[in-house]
């Protein structure tokens, strides 16, 4: 389960750096959406991708409590 929690951990932090990415090009009328521009030849994989990182998010949100240590310790 490590291994699972660790690739979940990655592809949101790489869905979470694109989607900043995207929201300050946003900002100054550029495309800084890496996921497509690295695979927007190939829709299907990029849609995929897309699928893997929302995939990690519910992952994530299902699994943080048992996991964390901060919330684990019900110190909220």
């Amino acid at each position: 389960m490590k291994n699972l929690h660790m690739i979940s951990f990655i592809i949101l932090l790489v869905g979470g750096v694109n989607w900043g990415l995207m929201g300050i090009g946003g900002f100054v009328g550029a495309n800084w959406n890496v996921v497509g521009l690295i695979l927007g030849g190939m829709p299907a994989l990029e849609w995929l991708v897309y699928v893997l990182v929302g995939a990690a998010a519910v992952y994530e949100i299902v699994t943080h409590k048992a996991r964390c240590k901060e919330c684990a310790g019900g110190g909220m």
